[in-house]
């Protein structure tokens, strides 16, 4: 992330628990993990699943895993994109 400029250094993962109080327009979720093991989140939120290689999971050598990793980031990007684009 850090080659586009962006610093996810201080980010860590949340549990759904932290967020049952709140509202949400859209869920999406990236992998199919998530997606069946949060089929009733909370709210009436529009749900959306965007299935996108597990980078965590690629094989190879440090420059083969790196490249499963941007184009994992260069596809939830592009994904993010269309659909800002296709919102009023």
């Amino acid at each position: 992330m850090d080659e586009v400029g962006i610093d996810i250094s201080n980010q860590t993962s949340k549990s759904q628990d932290q967020f049952l109080n709140e509202e949400f327009d859209y869920i999406i979720t990236h992998c199919d993990h998530a997606a069946m093991a949060y089929p009733n989140f909370p709210g009436q939120a529009n749900r959306l699943h965007w299935p996108i290689e597990d980078p965590a999971m690629a094989i190879g050598t440090m420059d083969e895993r790196v490249t499963v990793f941007r184009r994992a980031r260069d596809e939830i990007k592009a994904r993010i994109e269309r659909f800002l684009k296709s919102k009023p």
